[in-house]
């Protein structure tokens, strides 16, 4: 007897999928995308522009196997369930399935849940649907635009400025970080000063002279305060309020991206890696269980079952008086709020008790997530606040303070979150202090910071720039294409990086912003919700965007290849500085006719110790991406390499390189340390 097929996108989700599903179901993965658009038709846009931007679309390199195999599948089986992810990406996968493998609406349900556990992927088998086209128009047409604007705009800078690329996300990314390194070049720092009291518990600031704000541009002005103070502070005020300190919401992709790079040092990539193992699933004791709901979102909404749930373990393990609220959100445009926001799939799965199935940075965001979700619904937090204010003659100081007179949700997320009691003494009104000293202080106003990954994407999801499942991404396109350099975990443009933000700004200001692209994405809203024809959208921008570009074809001026004074020994025309992917080289200005390339000289290799399998020495090597290792001179004969520095000393149990990290001299290969 035949079986039902589902079909998943990730081959990892099949074997939990299949045990939950039980004998009757077989459950394959399509490994991803099935198809992309094809490169044909003009520029290789791969749609049809005369006919409302009909898409042409192919099998992606290597799947014709893949479709072929599921055909296969799907012609032998009672039913198909098309279980992809569950965004707008998910259901193109589907459609895509759908229609490659033939099938009619008699013959597929579409299958949505937002984690991978038992209950809620047979509740879902109990709840199918049919695609809905207008997710479908709207991953399409966003398919397009980026196809459209990525082709013809990175054709443009690969003329013109020697840039790789150009896009409607990546290129508005760029732009905030170049703006921002603009920012710091024409910054010019401002002196200030400041006046501290301090006495036996507590420092005071000065806040006010002369009844203003104390702003203080000088030595002069400080010294004037100074001069002005007697020996006695008098106490004009003393307030104590008792104040609710409220948690955060539960992680949407980019609060979790953001705390993942401040808390735990992941990269965005890196951390969307993690969170996707999460989901997929974990292998525990005899089961594999999907720790977490889908990672992709911005919904800070919460199911009932898991609110519930959580309000009934808070209560067992920390008592009543901790059980909080849910917290409301302000309405967000383009949040797709069919989606939960990222959560444990169930709160009596604390990190403790699965911390021997998780590798260490599985259990890092697992228990980040977990305690995020768990604090969420906890009660609030309550503290005095304690304000002093001391006059003296013309000058008022003020010291604050605060003291924790209730945990609440702290009792849980006093890891993630600072809060440390500054006590200051409590006095009354007209009680005289003296101080110990007075200090001045010179600073002087910083500029702003560059962006880091976690600043970046904060600052794309306020602008509403990209959605969740692009932010990663977009960074990670930037760095590949050597517009931006990441330096001590800073995003600083790359020379390249800035003239083609230079060049587009001049001839595509009006496209390549943050008010175009937030207000395109309100409009893939629109579509996706039936409210937007998605082929009219295409063709009232195409029809102002091609002019443009043919425009900036014309007029933009090319940049010139600096020359280096020496010419081609093959052709004789002059040598240019070209930057490619691993920096600067000097070529033939002749390309593409003369491929000719000067090779760089090495630099002499510094030999650091012998090496104790060959007897040749251990030498500094470089990768191509830059990082220092040790390997040795006899390579690819002898592969001896290690990235941390060998002492020249060889390990007695094992005989491999003895080297030095982190202060503490160890083996490289085995667990010895001297």
């Amino acid at each position: 007897m035949s079986k039902n097929l589902v079909i998943v996108e990730s081959p990892t989700k099949t074997k939990a999928i299949e045990k939950y599903l039980g004998s009757d179901y077989k459950v394959v993965s399509s490994k991803g995308h099935i198809r992309d658009l094809a490169t044909t038709g003009k520029y290789g846009f791969g749609v049809d522009i005369d006919n409302h931007f009909a898409p042409n679309y192919e099998p992606i390199k290597g799947k014709k196997k893949d479709i072929t195999a599921l055909k296969k599948d799907a012609k032998s089986s009672k039913k198909v369930y098309l279980a992809t992810d569950p965004d707008r990406e998910g259901e193109a996968i589907s459609w895509h399935l759908k229609d490659a493998l033939e099938l009619s609406d008699d013959d597929y349900e579409r299958v949505v849940f937002n984690e991978i556990t038992k209950d809620v992927v047979r509740n879902a088998f109990n709840n199918t649907r049919k695609i809905d086209d207008d997710l479908v128009h709207s991953q399409e047409t966003r398919r397009i635009l980026d196809r459209i604007i990525g082709f013809r705009l990175s054709k443009l800078m690969q003329s013109k400025t020697g840039g790789k690329s150009a896009g409607r996300v990546q290129s508005v990314a760029l732009k905030l970080i170049v703006d921002r390194e603009r920012e710091i070049e024409s910054f010019k720092e401002e002196e200030y000063w400041t006046i501290t009291a301090k006495f036996d518990d507590m420092d005071a600031n000065l806040d006010t002279f002369k009844g203003e704000k104390a702003e203080l541009k000088s030595e002069d002005e400080a010294d004037e305060v100074l001069n002005s103070l007697g020996d006695d502070y008098v106490v004009s005020n003393f307030e104590k309020k008792l104040k609710k300190k409220s948690s955060k919401y539960p992680y949407i992709t980019s609060t979790m991206q953001q705390d993942a790079s401040t808390k735990l040092g992941f990269s965005s990539r890196k951390t969307m890696q993690v969170a996707q193992k999460l989901y997929e699933g974990i292998d525990i004791k005899n089961d594999t269980i999907g720790l977490i709901t889908y990672m992709r979102t911005d919904s800070i909404r919460l199911s009932d079952e898991f609110i519930k749930s959580t309000y009934a373990f808070i209560d067992k393990e920390y008592g009543k008086e901790y059980v909080g609220y849910v917290k409301k959100g302000k309405k967000k445009e383009n949040v797709q709020d069919a989606h939960e926001a990222i959560r444990p799939s169930s709160i009596n799965r604390t990190p403790e008790s699965i911390k021997e199935y998780l590798s260490k940075d599985e259990y890092k965001l697992y228990e980040m997530i977990y305690y995020r979700a768990l604090a969420s619904l906890m009660s609030d937090a309550k503290v005095n606040s304690l304000s002093l204010s001391l006059t003296n003659n013309d000058a008022t100081f003020k010291a604050t303070g605060s003291t924790l007179v209730f945990d609440g949700y702290l009792k849980v997320y006093s890891k993630f979150e600072a809060s440390e009691d500054k006590i200051i003494p409590e006095y009354k009104v007209n009680d005289i202090l003296n101080a110990n000293e007075v200090l001045k202080e010179q600073h002087f106003t910083k500029p702003p910071a560059r962006y880091t990954e976690a600043k970046l994407i904060k600052a794309m999801e306020e602008l509403g720039i990209g959605r969740p499942s692009t932010y990663a991404s977009t960074i990670t396109t930037l760095t590949q294409r050597g517009y931006v350099k990441i330096i001590e975990k800073k995003l600083n443009p790359t020379e390249i990086g800035i003239v083609t933000t230079d060049k587009l700004q001049e001839f595509f200001s009006d496209l390549i912003n943050v008010e175009y692209t937030a207000k395109m994405e309100e409009d893939l809203d629109k579509i996706a919700d039936g409210k937007k024809v998605w082929y009219k959208l295409l063709e009232d921008f195409y029809k102002d965007f091609e002019p443009d570009v043919k425009n900036a074809f014309d007029n933009m001026e090319k940049k010139e290849d600096e020359q280096t004074g020496e010419v081609c020994p093959n052709c004789g025309k002059p040598m240019v500085i070209k930057t490619g992917k691993f920096g600067k080289f000097e070529a033939c200005s002749g390309y593409p006719e003369c491929k000719y390339i000067k090779k760089k000289e090495k630099a002499p290799l510094v030999e650091v110790c012998d090496c104790p399998k060959c007897g040749g020495k251990i030498v500094e090597r470089k990768t191509k991406k830059g990082k220092v290792f040790y390997g040795c001179g006899n390579f690819p004969k002898c592969k001896v390499a290690v990235w941390d520095k060998p002492t020249g000393e060889v390990c007695p149990e094992c005989h491999s390189l003895l080297v030095e990290k982190d202060d503490i001299i160890k083996c490289s290969a085995c667990d010895y340390e001297k």
